[in-house]
């Protein structure tokens, strides 16, 4: 949809007004004089009188800010705004830091088919090659997602476009309506309450400044909405100025501020809130590489000195693994798995997420698993390594035969041999200098691998070249050997 505009100037996207609970013209605004001045405080509640001369419609009382709907005055305003839907201005200024615990079970999201009826394939018409499910409800986005976050946790979303990561965030945000399942923020179902009513702040990847406020005006924004005083607004904007390394800018407008510094400053705007929970949706997706790296170290720094719980969707795997206490990688609305950065690099669950963490990704080959006298090996071209004493008892424990298997390795485990002899042989096709090492896109049994080679060993001696055409002797050993079944399972699991 795009952005409604008013006086000319372009506003920001209605999602983020639907986070902040209004808009920066007025009418999405829950709040009392001068916005509203027929909004009056009763006794720890608001109610609306008319005023007189406010235009009607069918016998119905209009707030008469020409929005064009009835059921937008009423939505917005509400015929009576009790304390739990309108926070007053001096309960807003001093909020006790509370825990930020979420649940998530069986979270669903279901995207109906257009027309409300699934659409029949026509004869003759190819069919479309997708991996969602699609039901007689509509295309399933989002699958069975279970999941609990702790107090102060820094989860990461990962997987590739079209896993439901964005989705997932958007229905804790309030953004999305929940199709199935329940999610609760520190105990409380929420499936029903506004956005603007959850304690959350979210920072999108469009940044959704305001062009026409300057950079103070954005970030005080948020707390003009729940009327808070003057002083603690200019305390709250200077103090995350100063985390930022913004404060520089607060007089500045947008369109004057880089692609970074115009993120850091969304990102003040959410956390000027002091949020209980802070959801960011791909941030850095709109900044170029040096940036990226630039800002990821920012939001580390950021996470060690506020107090909230942080929801970060990615589909970078180097932003996932160097952010996140947890990581959760998702495929076609499934979740794959979920662990520490280190415990999905070292034990993937499944060839997918051996694939998708890990850069180079991991390198596959077409291999047999043996059992020979109660030991476990694995045999592909003329080499064979038995494998270490973990993976054996975690074979062993699963009662695992021998079988035709996917053996995984990654680029940075395999090892360059001076002799051939129990190794495996690759042809090398490019090479790529990279200062302290090479890496070598090469051949191996008709798979594509890469290997990467220190440049120098640890005697200080030079690696040679290797040219294309020239073969490799490789091997590995038998810790870093990652065993799947043909179906892609990992057989330790």
């Amino acid at each position: 949809m795009a952005s409604p505009k008013r006086g000319g100037t372009e506003a920001a996207p209605c999602d983020q007004w639907a986070a902040e609970g209004g808009g920066p013209y007025g009418p999405l605004e829950r709040a009392g004089p001068p916005a509203f001045p027929n909004i009056i405080q009763g006794s720890g509640c608001y109610s609306i009188t008319i005023a007189p001369g406010t235009k009607t419609k069918g016998g119905k009382n209009r707030c008469g800010l020409r929005c064009g709907s009835v059921e937008t005055c009423r939505n917005v305003l509400g015929v009576s705004l009790s304390q739990n839907e309108m926070e007053p201005a001096e309960a807003a200024t001093s909020k006790p830091n509370a825990m930020a615990t979420l649940n998530l079970k069986g979270i669903t999201k279901i995207y109906p088919h257009s027309g409300g009826q699934k659409k029949s394939k026509k004869k003759g018409e190819p069919e479309k090659k997708t991996n969602l499910q699609v039901t007689e409800q509509g295309v399933v986005a989002v699958q069975q997602f279970n999941l609990d976050i702790a107090d102060k946790e820094f989860i990461v979303l990962v997987g590739p476009s079209g896993c439901g990561k964005s989705t997932t965030l958007r229905m804790v945000a309030g953004l999305e309506e929940i199709s199935g399942g329940e999610l609760y923020i520190d105990g409380k179902l929420v499936n029903d309450v506004e956005p603007k009513n959850r304690d959350i702040a979210m920072v999108f990847q469009s940044y959704a400044l305001y062009p026409h406020m300057t950079v103070y005006e954005n970030m005080a924004f948020p707390l003009k909405l729940r009327k808070m005083d003057k002083d603690e607004i200019d305390r709250r904007v200077k103090e995350a100025a100063e985390i930022l390394d913004i404060t520089q800018y607060l007089d500045r407008k947008p369109k004057a501020l880089s692609g970074g510094q115009r993120q850091r400053v969304a990102i003040g705007r959410a956390i000027v809130r002091e949020p209980k929970v802070l959801l960011m949706d791909e941030p850095l997706s709109n900044l170029d590489a040096k940036l990226r790296n630039q800002m990821r170290a920012e939001i580390i720094k950021l996470r060690q000195k506020i107090n909230t719980t942080f929801i970060y969707v990615t589909h970078d795997q180097t932003e996932a693994m160097t952010l996140g206490d947890r990581i959760v990688i998702m495929k076609d609305g499934f979740i794959q798995q979920i662990g520490t950065p280190q415990e999905v690099f070292d034990h993937p669950a499944n060839i997918f997420v051996a694939g998708f963490i890990g850069m180079p990704q991991m390198n596959f080959f077409n291999a047999k698993l043996l059992n020979e006298g109660g030991k476990y090996s694995v045999s592909v071209g003329g080499c064979k390594v038995e494998l270490s004493d973990e993976k054996q008892k975690n074979l062993s424990a699963h009662g695992v035969a021998a079988q035709d298997i996917t053996l995984g390795v990654r680029p940075s485990h395999m090892v360059l041999a001076k002799e051939a002899g129990n190794t495996l042989t690759a042809t090398v096709e490019v090479s790529e200098m990279m200062g302290a090492e090479v890496h070598f896109h090469a051949n191996a049994e008709g798979k594509d691998v890469v290997v990467i080679v220190p440049t120098m060993n640890a005697e200080g001696e030079h690696i040679d070249s290797f040219h294309a055409g020239d073969k490799l002797n490789l091997t590995f050993s038998g810790n870093v050997c990652h065993v799947f079944a043909k179906d892609g399972k990992n057989l330790e699991f």
